[in-house]
């Protein structure tokens, strides 16, 4: 049987990962990291829909020592997010710092513990490059730090590495994915506030202006 475990926040990217993913792999092990963040309650909620959805197992690891040791704009304990879109300023502050990598470690120790040959994730080719742990070079030298760590020589993959995210918008439409069961907003309202630098992203990758996204914004 072929296994995957999937880093699932509850955004569109790794809602159409695992979207992807279903079509590729017999058994899908969904987790889900509540690392403090400001938006980590609707996006647990969307994670719930998606995995019931997609018959993934789901799996919901808190990390409360991110938002207690860390600063970032996007933690609860943090500043305030920033509207606009994004800019030097604005990305910096809603940096967390290695979370790619903390959550891609606790997710190899899964892996390897449940006999999973590999790990997803949706880093993808539009992510800034401010983010260092969203690089493909990042992702594929933690691929190779797993395989060297683990018996199972546990693999990580970024199927979307090659991808913005009107690609993954556009992949998302082929397969039939429901985007209005993701979130992306990062001030965690009921509704997408429409104004910070993840709405406008989500706005252009959806078709916002076209009349294809079906997300609902306070602005």
């Amino acid at each position: 049987m072929k296994a995957a475990a999937i880093l699932l926040s509850g955004g569109m990217d790794s809602g159409v990962l695992l979207a992807w993913a279903r079509g590729e792999y017999d058994a899908l092990h969904a987790l889900h990291f509540d690392y403090g963040s400001r938006h980590a309650r609707q996006e647990y909620r969307m994670a719930r829909e998606l995995a019931g959805r997609y018959g993934a197992a789901l799996t919901r690891i808190e990390l409360p020592f991110v938002n207690r040791l860390f600063s970032s704009s996007l933690l609860a304990s943090g500043e305030e997010i920033p509207d606009g879109p994004y800019g030097q300023d604005s990305i910096s502050s809603t940096v967390v710092p290695f979370r790619n990598g903390i959550m891609l470690s606790i997710a190899v120790g899964y892996a390897e513990n449940h006999r999973i040959p590999t790990v997803l994730i949706a880093s993808h080719g539009g992510d800034h490059p401010i983010y260092p742990d969203c690089r493909e070079s990042f992702t594929q030298a933690m691929s190779r730090a797993a395989a060297e760590g683990t018996f199972a020589k546990v693999e990580i993959l970024a199927p979307f590495a090659s991808r913005d995210k009107g690609g993954i918008a556009r992949l998302g439409r082929k397969l039939g994915f429901d985007f209005s069961l993701t979130y992306s907003c990062y001030r965690g309202g009921g509704k997408h506030c429409g104004t910070c630098a993840t709405c406008l992203e989500r706005k252009e990758a959806l078709g916002h202006a076209q009349g294809l996204d079906p997300t609902e914004y306070l602005a």
